[in-house]
């Protein structure tokens, strides 16, 4: 679909949808319908009305009496037909007069009376436009603002008023989910701590045996992937939630931190990284949108082949910034990319022993989302995936051409990590 269909669809869709065109629109057909019928009942008026009075002023014809001469009575003939003809003329041009000129003054105080309707539905559908507009504004930001209409009492104010009460029982319980998972944070993560500092202490015993060696290190695996599972519920239900913290953040380097972290992971695993970025800036959490960055690195570095290739682009187009990040590794079928996506579902050949806790694309579509952005993925052709974060940026977007390259984290733009 190109841009014009596009906005001509956009227009079609908020005039078709007006209240206020609609009202209006009501309001001149209802004024016409009833002009058009007063101007008929008038026309009828005035036929009967002049239809009598033309026959009084020019009467049929005179009574021709035995006796009169033929010629007088050829002459009383002539002027019965000249009468008749002026009086039909007459007739005629008032009608015509009638009807065109009323016509013409039911058209000028029809757009009149239209424009008066526009006017009265907008003040009509006012309080409707505020309660529509600070809708969005809470739905954008925060739960904590409220409509708290000034107006009569009426269906529109109990409108109002019955989402204000709304918006009150959402906020307390956004609120009391907030304390839920500050409180759940700390009761999860507290005990493990405690069992990770026992394993610990009874591993570096002196007189520890190796079995309880061995024992120690797996309990402490466990206990760090219980970690890192809460610390993922955590950050989903963080991006699920109203965002609170919106600064501007280079998405480039987040990148490039996430890329240096990153590095000891993929040369272990003999996994190339190639990264191309441009400056990018958006509006958003600094430490959400960090994690996105890192949730699709670690995901493409950690579900990679051996040898295998991750390429991390980070770029400014008309829709918005956009991070892709590309990697080889197992070849998934398009049908099974929206399992991927969903919370605690991985694919069987992506789970592995205990690599990952399934939330990774959970998290980073979530993010995504909370800044008015998408996630989505599809399959390389040669197996693998490719992930696109798409996020809006703040004020107008400049344009980037097709193929322009981006600014290199490193002077050759790609390294082996």
């Amino acid at each position: 679909m190109t841009a014009r269909s596009s906005e001509a669809s956009a227009v079609r869709h908020t005039w078709g949808g007006s209240l206020r065109l609609r009202f209006t629109l009501v309001f001149g057909m209802m004024f016409f319908v009833a002009t058009a019928a007063v101007l008929a009942v008038t026309a009828v008026l005035v036929d009967s009305s002049m239809r009598y009075s033309l026959e009084v002023a020019f009467p049929d014809g005179y009574n021709l009496e035995p006796g009169q001469s033929a010629e007088f009575q050829n002459y009383l003939i002539e002027r019965r037909s000249a009468y008749l003809v002026i009086r039909e003329r007459i007739f005629e041009s008032v009608q015509l007069n009638l009807i065109f000129k009323g016509g013409l003054a039911v058209l000028a105080v029809g757009a009149m009376a239209t424009t008066a309707g526009w006017l009265v539905a907008g003040r009509l559908v006012r309080p409707l436009s505020v309660i529509s507009s600070t809708a969005e504004r809470i739905a954008g930001r925060t739960l904590h603002r409220r409509i708290d209409l000034q107006a009569p009492a009426g269906e529109v104010k109990s409108l109002a008023d019955s989402f204000d009460s709304m918006l009150d029982r959402l906020d307390e319980a956004f609120a009391g989910q907030s304390r839920f998972i500050s409180n759940a944070a700390h009761e999860l993560k507290t005990p493990i701590a405690v069992h990770r500092t026992l394993v610990e202490v009874a591993m570096n015993r002196a007189d520890a045996p190796p079995e309880v060696r061995r024992l120690g290190e797996n309990l402490l695996a466990v206990s760090a992937r219980h970690e890192r599972l809460i610390d993922a519920l955590l950050t989903l239900a963080r991006a699920e939630n109203s965002l609170t913290e919106l600064v501007p953040v280079d998405l480039a380097e987040l990148a490039e931190s996430v890329l240096d972290s990153a590095a000891a992971d993929a040369e272990r695993r003999g996994v190339t990284v190639a990264d191309q970025v441009e400056p990018g800036t958006v509006t958003g959490d600094p430490v959400l949108l960090e994690q996105v960055v890192r949730n699709l690195v670690d995901n493409a570095v950690r579900y990679n082949r051996p040898g295998g290739e991750v390429a991390v682009r980070v770029s400014v187009g008309r829709q918005g910034a956009e991070v892709v990040v590309d990697n080889t590794g197992p070849v998934i079928a398009a049908h099974e990319v929206p399992v991927l996506f969903a919370p605690f579902r991985r694919l069987t050949d992506r789970v592995g022993s205990a690599r990952g806790s399934g939330l990774g694309l959970s998290i980073v579509r979530a993010v995504a989302r909370a800044h008015g952005g998408e996630a989505t993925a599809q399959p390389r052709p040669g197996g693998g995936l490719t992930v696109r974060v798409l996020l809006p940026v703040p004020g107008p977007t400049p344009a980037v051409a097709p193929g322009r390259p981006g600014r290199p984290l490193t002077g050759s733009g790609s390294r082996r990590r």
